[in-house]
């Protein structure tokens, strides 16, 4: 071709510069498409599985070969590239085995010591008689800045989200009940202020005396 009097250096010029063009172009295309084959072999979710991926969250509903769709639980479709869903830190739910659970409550500070005692061994019983459940522990932790602080353990035998509510409202009922046979109460946000009463200037010999006074919201 140079022979026939075509500028060879121009087209191959050209080509080059077109084929890094499309390389450039098709780079984003290449890396979803690598990422779909990597989510196919390694199968870190399916369809139908719960997963959390950075702040979303959702049941997955379609994998395909440049994006992964996840319906959230309040309906609106999620669409994430398949590059970002390789790259990221995955949560399943689908493949949890149990769940454990954590919560925490927190009692008065004039609760006596024999009932502070018996606190570890009415939650024990309630969550062992509660369905689906596992009891781990329950200690008491500390002293708040208002209350006697418990912390509670136990897992759930089930992934079901629903499953955990209903077995945790069925636990803070009973607790309840229970600390209300036992006279045991909850705390709340209290602050205690202590008043020294003002001398009068008349001589009646009547002594200054300490007055307790109690502050709080519930």
């Amino acid at each position: 071709m140079d022979n026939l009097g075509f500028d060879i250096s121009a087209v191959v010029a050209s080509l080059g510069i077109g084929g890094v063009a499309i390389a450039l172009a098709s780079q984003g295309v290449l890396q979803d498409l690598f990422s779909y084959f990597s989510i196919l072999l390694d199968r870190p979710f399916e369809l139908g599985d719960f997963i959390i991926v950075g702040d979303y969250l959702g049941t997955v509903e379609y994998v395909g070969i440049k994006t992964t769709r996840l319906k959230s639980i309040s309906g609106e479709e999620i669409i994430i590239a398949n590059t970002d869903l390789t790259g990221s830190r995955i949560r399943n739910f689908k493949r949890m085995i149990e769940r454990r659970i954590v919560f925490k409550f927190g009692v008065v500070y004039n609760t006596n010591v024999e009932q502070l005692k018996k606190i570890p061994f009415l939650i024990e019983r309630i969550i062992k008689e509660t369905e689906h459940t596992r009891f781990d522990r329950a200690h008491f932790t500390g002293y708040g800045d208002f209350s006697l602080d418990f912390e509670v353990v136990y897992f759930i035998d089930s992934n079901d989200y629903t499953q955990y509510m209903n077995a945790q409202q069925q636990i803070n009922l009973n607790i309840k009940t229970e600390f209300a046979r036992h006279d045991i109460k909850f705390a709340y946000p209290t602050q205690i202020n202590y008043l020294q009463e003002i001398p009068s200037s008349s001589s009646n010999g009547n002594k200054p005396q300490a007055v307790e006074l109690e502050t709080g919201t519930k």
